[in-house]
């Protein structure tokens, strides 16, 4: 019986023996081919015992007849539509035979499938039939992954528009056929954005916050269509938000993103969507550096849509390959072939997009179509002939290669962004077993997210951590391990865990480098005594341990002294089957280490044999990143304002006096009977070997720790900047603040610094707790003019102060008791008997931060040119959290921070660290520049001699002065010859004048204004500022 007839009178029941007809005879043989309408109507009856045995039959070939796969797909339209009938058992196998279809399919002819799918999502069909199309299209996600990741481009509109449906049974199947087709990106960079993507498509008021976090994703894998199928609806989402800052953001993001795509044909679907939303934003946007940036994101998708037109596309398109098969074929064209052409064309197209170009690949998943018409040897060998002009048209020429002799341990091809910045693009690395490669290029370059990357392993191509073991070494100690000892810190690190490494091995090794009972580092003490030197010898000997075949070091020298940093060398030098990634500013480690150069430049990385010498030699250019005097980057630091009572630049403003100090946990001080003072003209080096105590005097001397001994001051009206040697932790509490938003925050309450009023130097001790409570005898005198005495308790200090007839300061107090500041002052001297000298610190403290205020608003803009001024770029200063900011710029943040208040004396311990030569060249342009007093920690020699005449040398906790540290005297200039600010300019542009320092009264010219304010009082006529400020301190008023 022929298939036409079996179809006729088709019943349940019957579909084992039309499969069996069709795997005897073959599709077009036994007449399926001619037949398949027939079915496809069985399928779609509204008779329900023909639907039934329709859906039935087609089940059954889905399933039992592979071959006949280009007709059987047919009926899934029809099984779809059924998905409504009234008849339950009709609906029920109608889903069965649908998902039947799609589970059995060849992978690589899924997409022959979507047409027939979206046909049935749009919003008037009948929502079960739309809710049966979404489920079949996640289905794909466990039979055809990397078939259903290459067609997300097409799905994923479709199934977005559904997502909005008011029917909650579409919405939760469509977020759920979402959620399979993005578990399949193959972007493990953006795999744990999945969530948060859906999210945006359903709540567009997280988007901003999700572009947030999509700014401080680090890519290291190119952006194939996949990963923009899944991005575009985000990025759309926030070109059409109202906030400029997210249509910024995501320009920036969509500018850079289209950096990464190595195939411009990977982009073209989305142009059309992208290209029109950005050129709206373009002549929109009201804000004209967001709008510049929007036209920069036009300009480089028009390159990249140039780029896609040019190219010969081949992406989904049948028709090319199909005309190959036919022509190879040599058979006449019937509609049976029409057929099978087009749907082995589907599948080939397919496999060309993921890259499945072997022979053996495409008889498998080609040949087969054609065996009713051909033999399979002239199967096989027309799929071949057709697969070679296939890979024609997918040539790419190669590049010319040089190699060596040497054990190659890595050759890899990648892509690597940190955001929105792309740092590497389609570059390539190639490393020998035993080589040091120094790293080299700007701040900000990559430098150290390449290395983080390889560490991670998410560098695309980079050799397994199971085959090639790689360590990093970095010194950064996180917060919530600080607490252990230098051992356990070691022992419980993972890796070592891993390596079933024991504590006697620890202590062992970190015995070599120098960790013993009687050392300076003690190996049981908490690492949060270790000073910045030791802990980096601490991150060494925990890659010692082990083993490591790659060994990336990211600034090893940083803190380390003279006998440290040969010490270092030494150690790298005689790695001779050890590979070791150096990012280093140190040239003298780069020359005496280096056999070869890797250097970022352009968003490639160029190797180089020879030293940093030989380098140069090449690329004399490269000389800014170790030179100072090549640094064409300038910072500029705010000047100090003037400083009330001090007419000198050599008057001290900090005195340290006979200070002797020991940490808790040891038994000997860590500083003996220092004595030192900073003035205005103060440029000081503080230079000494790890431990000796540096970065312990410098917090004695900022207020940061106590001396048990000895006494500190500050001059009340001076502000100081200080930046610390492990500077990031300043920062470490507000890295989901962008720079601008941090320094706004940290001086918002009308300039009074939050970070300063935190040190332990402000807080009271029991004994000024006590002190404080006790009843004080006060003096004052009665209205009647009498002297009476009365014991009263102080509560707080209000925040007032003036100065009294003796030229001392006065501060505002209020009693205890009382409900209301009483308006009256007590002397300096009385208030420090009463315990409250903290408290008059903390006034004075915040009455200089004030006056450091007034000259410039703390504006976005005024914060932003202020960064911008020490050094960091305003699209990282205004536009990205501090998260996704590098080491180097993180420094830059705190530096900027420090300075916002044009502090009178800054404090820099280890500013080197972490910053490239030419923002060290910049810093040190400021520093020369700078009108108040430096102090600085370096062991970087050539930035100290530069800067500083005075040294002050640390050994052991014993202070040495050397140099020429009376040269602050002999350039003593007067302040009052200071060029003074007279204009300041407010957020809004308004400028007024500033008053200059006032001029001494003469004793003449004090009676005379005296005597014209107080008839101007007698006679009720105001005064002016001046008048008024002169009667208040002369107790006029």
């Amino acid at each position: 019986m022929s298939i036409e007839s079996m179809l006729e009178k088709l019943s349940l029941g019957d579909e084992s023996s039309l499969v069996e007809k069709v795997k005897a005879d073959g599709v077009v043989k036994s007449g399926l081919a001619d037949s398949i309408d027939a079915l496809v109507a069985k399928c779609a009856s509204k008779n329900e015992e023909d639907a039934l045995a329709g859906l039935a039959a087609a089940k059954a070939l889905a399933e039992g007849a592979p071959g006949a796969e280009a007709f059987t797909k047919q009926c899934l339209s029809a099984c779809i539509q059924q998905q409504v009938s009234k008849s339950k058992a009709v609906s029920a196998a109608a889903k069965d035979t649908a998902m039947s279809i799609c589970q059995n399919v060849t992978p690589f002819a899924m997409k022959s499938l979507l047409p027939q799918i979206f046909a049935q999502l749009p919003v008037e069909k009948k929502w079960q039939s739309r809710v049966l199309a979404l489920e079949c299209l996640a289905t794909f996600n466990k039979t055809a992954p990397r078939q259903l990741g290459n067609a997300l481009p097409e799905i994923v509109p479709e199934v977005t528009a559904c997502m909005w449906d008011t029917k909650k049974q579409v919405k939760t199947a469509s977020t759920a056929a979402m959620k399979s087709a993005c578990d399949v990106i193959g972007n493990k960079d953006i795999d744990h954005m999945t969530n948060k993507i859906l999210t945006a498509i359903t709540k567009p008021k997280e988007v901003p916050e999700i572009m947030h976090a999509m700014a401080g994703v680090t890519f290291v894998q190119s952006v194939e269509s996949p990963a923009l199928a899944m991005v575009v609806p985000l990025l759309l989402r926030g070109l059409r938000e109202k906030t400029i800052a997210t249509k910024r953001q995501s320009a920036v993001i969509i500018d850079n993103m289209s950096k990464l795509v190595d195939n411009p044909l990977d982009a073209a679907p989305f142009l059309p969507l992208l290209l029109p939303a950005l050129e709206t934003n373009a002549e929109s946007i009201a804000d004209p550096e967001a709008r510049e940036v929007t036209e920069r994101a036009v300009g480089q998708l028009k390159r990249l849509k140039a780029l896609a037109d040019k190219a010969l596309s081949v992406r989904g398109d049948t028709s090319k390959l199909g005309d190959e098969f036919k022509k190879s074929l040599g058979i006449e064209s019937t509609p049976a072939v029409d057929v099978v052409v087009a749907h082995a064309s589907t599948i080939a197209t397919c496999m060309m997009d993921l890259g499945f170009m072997e022979d053996m690949q495409w008889t498998k998943n080609v040949s087969v179509c054609f065996k009713d018409f051909v033999d399979s040897a002239k199967a096989n060998e027309v799929v071949e002939t057709v697969r070679v002009e296939a890979e024609k048209m997918l040539v790419v020429p190669e590049e010319d290669d040089d190699e060596d002799d040497a054990e190659e341990l890595c050759n890899c091809q990648f892509t690597l962004a940190y955001g929105t910045k792309i740092l590497l693009h389609n570059t390539k690395m190639k490393l020998k077993r035993g080589k040091r490669y120094g790293l080299l290029g700007g701040n900000d370059s990559g430098k150290t997210t390449l290395m983080r990357s390889i560490a991670n392993n998410q560098v695309e191509g980079f050799p397994d951590v199971t085959e090639v073991r790689t360590v990093f070494v970095e010194a950064d100690i996180q917060g919530e391990q600080s607490h252990l000892s230098c051992i356990d810190y070691v022992f419980i690190d993972p890796k070592i865990q891993a390596l079933n490494i024991t504590k006697e091995q620890v202590v062992e090794v970190l015995a070599t480098v120098g960790f013993t009972e009687d050392g300076k580092a003690k190996p049981f003490h908490a690492v949060s005594t270790l000073s910045g030197g030791w802990r980096m010898k601490l991150a060494l000997a925990r890659a010692m341990l082990q083993k490591a075949d790659i060994l990336l070091l990211d600034e090893p020298t940083n803190h380390l002294d003279v006998i440290n940093v040969a010490w270092v060398k030494n150690y790298l030098n005689s790695l001779t089957d050890v590979t070791s990634i150096i990012v280093s500013h140190d040239s003298g480690l780069l020359n005496d280490c280096c056999t070869n150069i890797l250097q970022i430049e352009n968003l490639k990385l160029h190797q180089f044999k020879g030293n940093l010498d030989e380098f140069v030699k090449i690329k004399p250019q490269a000389r800014a990143y170790f030179s100072f005097t090549e640094s064409k980057l300038k910072f500029s630091f705010p000047q100090p304002g003037p400083i009330e009572g001090v007419k000198s630049k050599g008057k001290a403003l900090m005195k340290m006096s006979k200070c002797t100090f020991t940490y808790p946990v040891n038994k000997t001080p860590t500083l003996f009977d220092i004595s030192v003072q900073v003035s205005l003209s103060s440029r000081v080096a503080c230079v000494g070997e790890n431990g000796a105590g540096k970065s312990t005097m410098i917090k004695l001397l900022v207020g940061e720790i106590e001396p048990q001994q000895g006494d500190v001051w500050k001059h009340p009206n001076a502000r100081i900047a200080y930046v610390a040697q492990h500077a990031f932790h300043h920062i470490e509490s507000h890295l989901n603040k962008t720079p601008n938003e941090y320094i706004r925050w940290r001086y918002a309450n009308q300039g009074e610094d939050k970070e300063s009023l935190v040190k332990v130097s402000m807080q009271f001790s029991d004994e000024e707790l006590k002190l404080q409570k006790t009843p004080f005898e006060i003096q004052f005198t009665g209205e009647d003019g009498k002297v009476k005495k009365i014991k009263k308790v102080v509560s707080e200090l209000v925040g007032g102060r003036k100065t009294n007839k003796s030229k001392e300061y006065e501060y505002e107090v209020k009693y205890a008791g009382s409900t209301v500041d009483s308006g009256e002052y007590l002397p300096l001297k009385t208030l420090k008997k009463m315990g409250w000298e903290k408290a008059i610190k903390a006034v004075d403290l915040k009455i200089a931060q004030r006056a450091g205020l007034y000259v410039r608003p703390l504006s976005t803009k005024n914060v932003e040119k202020h960064l911008e001024d020490c050094g960091l770029d305003r699209e990282f200063g205004t536009h990205y959290r501090m998260s996704a900011l590098s080491g180097g710029q993180k420094v830059k943040v705190v530096l900027a921070a420090a300075m916002w208040n044009q502090p009178h004396i800054l404090i820099l311990d280890e500013p080197t660290n972490y910053l490239d030569r030419e923002s060290l060249g910049a810093l040190a342009g400021a520093i020369e520049d700078f009108a108040g007093g430096v102090v600085m920690i370096t062991h970087n020699n050539e930035f100290c001699s530069k800067l500083c005449p005075e040294t002050w040398v640390m050994d052991a906790g014993h202070l040495e002065t050397k140099g020429d540290a009376d040269w602050m005297l002999k350039q003593d200039t007067k302040i009052e010859d200071q060029q003074q600010i007279t204009e300041m300019t407010d957020a809004a542009g308004n400028v007024s004048k500033v008053k200059g320092q006032k001029k001494k009264l003469s004793k003449k010219e004090e009676k005379q204004l005296m005597k014209k304010i107080k008839s101007k009082l007698k006679n009720g006529e105001g005064l002016d500022t001046d008048e008024e400020e002169f009667a208040f301190e002369k107790d006029l008023l």
